[in-house]
């Protein structure tokens, strides 16, 4: 069985009580049961992670770069949070890595603040979906399910 790896950036550990008018009440604890519900419909094994820590990020996508050609992953569903504006080591680590991603906001990121409508991520991205809410990360399982 294959397994989908979810990546969550910087801040994402606060969904639920983090500005709920932009991304909602629904915690992370929420959107891993959700994600593995989605796994679980699509034949999939969820491995479910948060970081604030850049680094880690990297680690993780490098770590899931070599799952990938070993073909035990589908891919990766990664919401880096303020990192999809900022990080080039993130691009850098897609690329190197040649994993499949697909990039996911909570919310529409091209109605908001001018800043967040740059991605370093969508470049190396398979997939960007953005705005359907924390249900965004079912329908990119779906996605990677379609595609992988």
């Amino acid at each position: 069985m294959s397994t989908v790896l979810v990546l969550n950036g910087p801040n994402l550990n606060l969904l639920g009580t983090r500005e709920p008018e932009v991304y909602g009440a629904t915690t992370l604890a929420d959107v891993e049961k959700l994600c593995a519900q989605a796994c679980a419909q699509h034949g999939f094994t969820l491995d479910f992670r948060q970081s604030n820590h850049e680094g880690e990020l990297v680690g993780w996508l490098h770590e899931a770069g070599r799952a990938q050609a070993a073909g035990t992953l589908a891919g990766v569903v990664f919401n880096a949070g303020a990192y999809t504006h900022t990080s080039v080591a993130l691009h850098d680590a897609i690329k190197g890595a040649a994993v499949r991603v697909i990039e996911l906001h909570i919310s529409n990121v091209h109605a908001r603040e001018a800043f967040r409508h740059h991605s370093y991520i969508s470049p190396v991205a398979r997939a960007v979906m953005a705005g359907f809410g924390v249900q965004g990360y079912a329908l990119a399982i779906a996605g990677l399910a379609a595609i992988a």
